[in-house]
């Protein structure tokens, strides 16, 4: 192999396989209820209104939620970024009560997420995102 080739090869392998797209961790069972109720704390949080809840810190058991009640930037967005931190500073490793609600599409679950309002505490994830001044604005 000569040096080109060689230089190609590790350049491929450090930027085609270093960096795979990040998924998330939640592989547990979805409920598809209207009204179901689940708790557990926030084990992950994936951008400003997408994370997952769990009992225990087995990802296989780990429930991925969309928040019913705030749309947040897409992280490619401007804003993005700083809404998930936000929410990872107001959320991650609290407990959480969340109820399953329908979507704009008149589903409970969207995109492999249940779609649902989440308390801490007996306050919505939405009103406190909106508190700490996170712009919405997603899809």
């Amino acid at each position: 192999m000569n040096k080109c080739s060689l230089l190609a090869a590790a350049i491929f392998v450090l930027f085609g396989f270093a960096a795979p797209a990040a998924a998330d961790p939640c592989e547990g069972p979805l409920p598809n209820q209207l009204g179901a109720t689940f708790t557990g704390t926030i084990r992950y949080v994936g951008d400003g209104d997408s994370l997952c809840v769990g009992r225990t810190d087995r990802p296989e058991e780990w429930i991925e939620v969309r928040l019913a009640d705030f749309n947040a930037p897409e992280l490619h967005d401007p804003a993005g970024e700083a809404a998930k931190q936000t929410l990872t500073r107001i959320a991650f490793g609290r407990s959480v009560l969340c109820k399953t609600e329908r979507g704009r599409s008149g589903r409970v679950i969207s995109f492999d997420r249940v779609i649902a309002r989440c308390q801490i505490n007996g306050h919505s994830l939405g009103d406190a995102m909106r508190a700490a001044g996170v712009a919405e604005g997603g899809h």
